[in-house]
């Protein structure tokens, strides 16, 4: 189990520098969020762990829309940030583990869910599909290669963070190490 602290100064940090990296120019859905989400739900405490992502996101969609020249919000924002909390809430599972196979297995299964759920409101709202099957197939297939870009950049960044925190707790941090049975 992982100890009892709301003190979580390395898991925060790298929190947010997961969520942060967004900024830096990267390929299409190649970016650190869907394994921050993970990240934070298997390493903050409680409330910390469904928080601080959306603030992240919150803080730097604004940025990226600026910058990208996009509206501020739409409808889609909800969908995204709602697969974020189910990411957290899947991350909640790893808490107690250091498990590469688990942390791969919740890592692709919430590169999933975030394919599922958030290109639904496209085929919704977007008016590119018909609102048939065959259109909802359309727009999945079409999302098909940024699906790519998510299990790959989810994998690597999960590592990552998951590896840096697990090294980090045993070095730097101790209070924060997850027990291993």
């Amino acid at each position: 189990m992982t100890k009892n602290t709301n003190s979580r100064p390395v898991a925060l940090s790298l929190t947010v520098l997961g969520a942060l990296s967004r900024l830096i120019p990267h390929p299409p859905n190649f970016a650190a969020v869907g394994a921050t989400s993970l990240f934070a739900g298997g390493r903050l405490p409680g409330w910390q762990a469904y928080l601080i992502p959306l603030v992240l996101m919150a803080v730097t969609d604004p940025i990226l829309d600026a910058f990208y020249g996009v509206s501020l919000f739409s409808v889609r924002h909800l969908f995204i940030y709602g697969s974020f909390l189910i990411g957290v809430w899947m991350g909640r599972r790893l808490r107690g583990t250091e498990k590469f196979y688990m942390i791969a297995g919740f890592s692709l299964l919430n590169s999933s869910q975030f394919y599922l759920i958030t290109n639904f409101p496209s085929w919704l709202w977007s008016g590119r599909y018909e609102h048939t099957a065959a259109g909802l197939a359309a727009c999945y297939a079409a999302a098909i290669p940024f699906f790519g870009w998510t299990v790959t950049s989810d994998l690597l960044y999960t590592g990552v963070l998951f590896g840096l925190h697990a090294w980090l707790s045993r070095r730097v941090a101790t209070g924060e190490r997850v027990a291993v049975a």
